[in-house]
């Protein structure tokens, strides 16, 4: 007979406490149910349940082998459902984590789009501008800039985008323009308030050499955009990447601080669970922002 068959059978026996009932549940004869627990028993040589004419319970290697065996069925259905789920089309609620700056401004445009190819799948889109625990707080995927600090996760990257120091004409015209990084102490910085090491801006140097610039912000804000907002309006120079700033430089309402130094680039990731099977509703949103920002960055926004 069939092993998993057997293992079925006698695992529907002590969930329904009884032949009759795991018969019903099974849609197949009690005598058959008996045949498969029966068979499992001699081919494994211990009897693996206590019968008696008023109840049915497993023996204590029965009750151990039922765990294992439940396990098993266990398995044995996600795998099927894998199958099925692979050969549908994607569908069901997608939960996805942003930065508020890159969501507004770039995330948000493009998903009607996305909506639009895949009828089946809802979209929840939460912005925010902390570390979200992916699995814990029940999100399928996120996109992330920068460094990815939790290397459990697996991740596609997206594009890139440059990091420049930026401020307005009438800045410089009222401060002078930095000619060195040593010369940022003497101006007027603003800063991204979330970001994980604090008002440190991370900088290369023409030598190749990486400096840190650290030093008191004229304004610290937790929000990109608000910063990209105080830089066009002369507040003091900002640190952005190009994905906010682009169009304000292309406009010339900011312009590049210290033009001679190395471009800093970012990487912009999709991270999702781990494992080797990836939801169709996430691959599919996946494949879509790989299409839509193939022809992004690094500053080219």
């Amino acid at each position: 007979m069939d092993r998993l068959t057997e293992m079925e059978a006698f695992a529907m026996v002590v969930d329904q406490g009884g032949f009759t009932d795991a018969a019903k549940k099974m849609g197949i004869s009690k005598s058959a149910v008996s045949k498969h627990v029966s068979s499992l028993e001699a081919r494994l040589g211990a009897r693996l349940l206590n019968r008696t004419t008023r109840r049915v319970s497993p023996t204590e290697i029965g009750l151990a082998y039922y765990d294992r065996a439940r396990r098993v069925l266990n398995d044995a259905g996600e795998a099927d459902a894998l199958v099925s789920s692979m050969q549908s089309d994607p569908s069901g609620l997608l939960r996805i984590s942003v930065a508020t700056d890159f969501g507004v401004n770039h995330l948000s445009p493009v998903l009607g789009e996305f909506l639009a190819d895949f009828p089946d799948i809802t979209v929840n889109m939460v912005l925010n501008n902390r570390y979200v625990e992916l699995i814990s707080e029940g999100f399928d995927m996120a996109i992330r800039i920068g460094d990815l600090e939790d290397s459990s996760l697996r991740a596609r990257k997206l594009t890139e985008t440059s990091m420049r120091m930026i401020a307005s004409p009438s800045y410089f015209q009222r401060y002078g323009r930095p000619q060195k990084i040593d010369d940022l102490n003497e101006h007027k910085l603003l800063h991204y308030s979330n970001h994980s090491a604090g008002n440190v801006w991370k900088i290369t140097a023409p030598s190749g050499e990486k400096r840190q610039v650290r030093t008191a912000g004229w304004l610290t804000v937790n929000d990109g955009q608000s910063l990209l907002n105080a830089a066009v309006s002369g507040l003091g120079i900002a640190y952005l990447p190009s994905f906010l700033y682009a169009e304000a430089l292309e406009k010339g309402l900011v312009e590049d601080a210290i033009p001679d130094l190395p471009m800093e680039t970012q990487g912009i990731y999709a991270v999702y669970p781990p494992g080797r099977f990836t939801q169709p509703k996430v691959r599919a949103f996946i494949d879509f922002l790989v299409h839509s920002f193939g022809d992004k960055g690094p500053s080219d926004w």
